[in-house]
């Protein structure tokens, strides 16, 4: 997402030292979140570059953060709905069992009910009598079944209720996870927006333009080189034809993307599915190293995995970089490669 420029060395001497303190102070403020969102006096080009680096930078850790806890929050409501709905059968199969028990119980209140010895020397026809006993012991036992059942299904209902409780309270703290990661991003996107106005045009576009030449790669999978499988081959074309869309974070396109949504969406056109989160992309394969790499493969960057490209070759990678960037071609290593990972 960042710019992922790296900074320049200032000049020797009390300027220097000036400009290390502004971007020390700078640091500090932005870890407390309440850095200054205009140029100080003594900012260089540079080094308001640094702090716009160190925004978008941690907008897009924020933005991971945001798309896991959307990943959370779907996996959460599916959860409540499967239990909900589980809780409305086990209930349906409770009347119906309590009604049947109910029924049965009135019946036999209504027969009315002697001492079964005393009903047999009564009777003139003991031998029917028996058969009568047998059927009503039977009966008895079918009806003490079905008193277990009714237990069983209503320990089961209380402990999906349970449930459904425990993913609806998780699913409240991931909506709540969700509003605040998405007002981390706005607010850090928001400093870095205001940051680059206090720029000239023409240090804003060198900005843009900082360690990275957003060269073409040549034709085709580049210099013969062949994709890690014909899926690859795919997600590869579908990544180019995403060329020139904006970066939008949270978004996982058609029209926008932010880094790990280009790679789902690209790979999606393959028929594979991919992790929402660069973290998670990370695993979704076999980890190779950057000098095995091939066209389809994923290469993460920073310790943390937070930024996500794909590989094309010729130590050039397609990604989503930044807000107010577009998707794009630049250098494999514009940035420290965590790992690579072949789908």
């Amino acid at each position: 997402m960042g710019s992922h420029r790296r900074s320049k060395k200032t000049g020797a001497g009390r300027g220097a030292r000036a400009g290390v303190l502004t971007a020390a102070a700078a640091t500090a403020a932005a870890t407390l979140g309440t850095a200054p969102a205009h140029a100080e006096p003594q900012d260089t080009p540079q080094s308001v570059g640094a702090r716009v680096d160190r925004l978008y930078t941690e907008a897009e850790r924020a933005t991971e953060r945001y798309n896991r806890a959307g990943e959370d929050v779907a996996r959460l409501r599916g959860e409540v709905n499967r239990a909900q709905d589980r809780a409305a059968r086990t209930q349906e199969r409770i009347n119906r069992m309590s009604d049947e028990l109910g029924s049965a119980a009135r019946a036999e209140y209504r027969s009315g009910g002697i001492d079964p010895s005393l009903a047999l020397l009564l009777t003139s026809d003991p031998d029917s009598y028996l058969d009568r006993a047998a059927a009503v012991t039977l009966a008895g036992t079918h009806r003490a079944h079905a008193l277990d059942e009714l237990r069983r299904a209503r320990r089961a209902l209380a402990q999906t209720r349970a449930e459904a409780a425990r993913s609806l309270a998780g699913l409240e703290r991931g909506r709540e996870a969700v509003g605040r990661h998405k007002r981390t991003v706005q607010h850090k996107l928001a400093r870095a927006r205001q940051l680059l106005g206090t720029l000239p045009d023409s240090e804003r576009a060198a900005h843009a333009r900082a360690s990275r030449d957003g060269r073409a790669p040549g034709t085709g999978l580049l210099a013969g080189l062949p994709a890690g499988s014909p899926r690859a081959a795919v997600a590869v074309l579908a990544a180019q034809r995403a060329l020139g869309l904006p970066y939008v974070w949270g978004a996982s396109g058609p029209s926008g993307f932010d880094c790990s949504g280009l790679m789902k969406w690209a790979w999606a056109q393959a028929g594979v599915s991919l992790p929402r989160t660069s973290q998670a992309q990370v695993h979704a394969g076999r980890m190779i190293p950057l000098s095995e790499a091939r066209p389809g493969d994923l290469v993460a960057y920073r310790a943390d995995a937070s930024h996500i490209a794909m590989y094309v070759g010729n130590g050039q990678v397609i990604h989503a970089p930044y807000p107010g960037a577009r998707v794009r071609y630049d250098p494999v290593g514009m940035m420290p490669v965590s790992s690579v990972t072949r789908v």
